[in-house]
């Protein structure tokens, strides 16, 4: 279903009839509202909230005569607030570092500025905030803006956001805003044609060893640790073989040394793929984000770098090589790709973090009246990842299980065995010695030399991690150290069996030809 234009404003920016609805509903508190008001409009990633800002700027000015000004969190996005206002007809400045001084009076009618630069400006008297009504707050979840409100006492304060879910796990919206209007949902955006539908491909990582900082999510050291080893990128390659191959991709990840092992991981694979962190100068990160728009099948790994301030519709797949605990940082990764196009319709997500069983799919329904009102309640009711891999179930892929091909049966259920060990007064314990037996059987069942068994056995790993996972929560109290010294026995006693039992059998067959 293609979008029908509702209306185009003096300047040829086109509106739709949501943008037109969200912009009169604003008005009306506005209206209501004189005085000192903050109003929070939320809407999704892809929905244009730069283009409903920038129209109720216009129509604000023209009503009262006074400034506007518009604050953002990153550079790029002052200067594409910039080029939008000026598509507006608006009169704009960007307040930057190299603005050492402003006539007063002057003809410009709207401000835009990053908050640090601003604050500065304000602190040195450079500017002043006398005959601005209206602040508007962009990317509004950051809450960095509260060090300036002491030089804006009089006016409205307009918040838009894609998520009104403070960054800040000790600031509550609802402490800064008076009132939050909710716009369209993502899947109304989806089914009227104005976003592209995303298929999520969701691939069980074990993510028990990662730590927690100060601000809620995951820690980049620990984050490395599990992400930068070799099975992981094993499965992000062959997770991008298997449901991305040839679409151009963006890989996100939480840790430049990560980022830099996928780049030389795929570029290893023969694929074509460059890598972009914060360290790049503007010339370079321009260099590679145009090859990435003129590039097919590109892949692009990066970090968190372009979860603002970038839009590039063409891209057909998005990788969430990380784990989060941020619902906003979510939204944000996944919006890369909803941008639609007269082909494309459709984008692939997928999720190596456990990403969808700790949020939902992406276009699933969210009350974001209540994450506002008790923003606690919602983070309390994040799963753990420890209660998320209580919940797995492991499904060896078609792939493997072709390597397995000559047994009959390759399942074995922890907590079953268990539930029967206890039933039989026997040790706990007994089902880790079954399930090494099963694992040596049908790794000799499918293997000719010792060789092809130890890979069969190393090709295992994570099923062995899942099941160990699943042993220990049956135990309720253990240790992550613990846990890891199991992992690492029972892939030795594996391995160790497989080379005892073959030795015998290639020592006894050469025994019998001698004889």
């Amino acid at each position: 279903m293609e979008p029908q234009v509702s209306n185009e404003n003096k300047s040829g920016k086109q509106l739709y009839d949501y943008q037109l609805g969200a912009i009169d509903e604003i008005f009306k508190r506005l209206e209501n509202h004189p005085a000192r008001y903050n109003l929070l409009y939320q809407l999704p990633t892809g929905g244009g909230k730069t283009v409903i800002f920038s129209e109720i700027a216009k129509r604000y000015i023209r009503m009262t005569g006074k400034k506007v000004l518009i604050l953002t969190h990153r550079i790029e996005l002052c200067a594409q607030t910039s080029h939008m206002l000026d598509d507006f007809g608006i009169n704009n400045k960007i307040i930057n570092s190299a603005v050492k001084e402003l006539p007063v009076p002057n003809d410009y009618m709207c401000f835009v500025a990053m908050v640090e630069t601003l604050n500065n400006r304000l602190r040195d008297k450079i500017l002043d905030l006398d005959n601005v009504g209206l602040l508007i707050i962009d990317e509004a979840h950051y809450n960095s803006f509260g060090k300036l409100l002491r030089f804006y006492e009089k006016g409205v304060l307009l918040g838009v956001t894609a998520t009104p879910l403070s960054s800040n796990i000790n600031i509550r919206m609802r402490d800064t805003y008076d009132e939050l209007i909710v716009g369209e949902s993502i899947s109304s955006l989806i089914n009227k044609g104005y976003l592209a539908r995303a298929t999520t491909w969701h691939y069980q990582v074990g993510l028990t060893s990662l730590k927690i900082g100060m601000n809620g999510d995951y820690t980049v050291s620990s984050s490395e640790r599990l992400y930068n080893n070799f099975a992981m990128q094993d499965k992000l390659l062959s997770a991008y073989k298997e449901k991305s191959l040839g679409k151009k991709t963006l890989i996100f990840n939480n840790g430049i040394a990560t980022s830099q092992y996928v780049y030389a991981t795929f570029q290893e694979a023969g694929f074509n793929i460059r890598h972009l962190d914060h360290k790049h100068s503007s010339k370079e990160r321009r260099d590679i984000l145009d090859w990435f728009h003129e590039t097919p099948d590109a892949i692009l790994t990066s970090v968190s770098i372009l979860t603002t301030g970038f839009d590039e519709p063409t891209v057909e797949s998005i990788i969430l090589n990380r784990a989060t605990r941020s619902l906003t940082l979510y939204f944000q990764m996944i919006g890369r790709g909803s941008r639609v196009l007269p082909k494309k319709k459709e984008f692939t997500v997928i999720d190596l973090g456990n990403n969808l069983n700790r949020f939902g799919l992406w276009d699933s329904p969210v009350d974001w009246h209540s994450i506002f009102r008790n923003p606690e309640a919602y983070l309390a009711s994040i799963m753990s990842d420890e209660e998320i891999e209580r919940n797995y179930r492991y499904t060896m892929p078609e792939e493997l299980r072709q390597r397995f091909a000559k047994s009959i049966n390759i399942d074995f259920d922890v907590e079953e065995e268990h539930d029967k060990a206890l039933a039989s007064l026997e040790r706990p314990k007994v089902v880790i010695e079954r399930s090494l037996d099963q694992h040596i059987q049908i790794c000799r069942e499918n293997s000719d030399t010792t060789a092809v068994a130890l890979e069969l056995a190393d090709l295992l790993k994570e099923e062995i991690h899942f099941r160990i996972r699943g042993y220990a929560g049956c135990l309720r109290k253990t240790s992550e150290s613990y846990v890891k010294w199991l992992q690492e026995d029972y892939t030795r006693r594996l391995k160790f069996a497989l080379i005892r039992r073959n030795y015998l059998e290639e020592a006894t067959d050469s025994e019998s030809e001698s004889n």
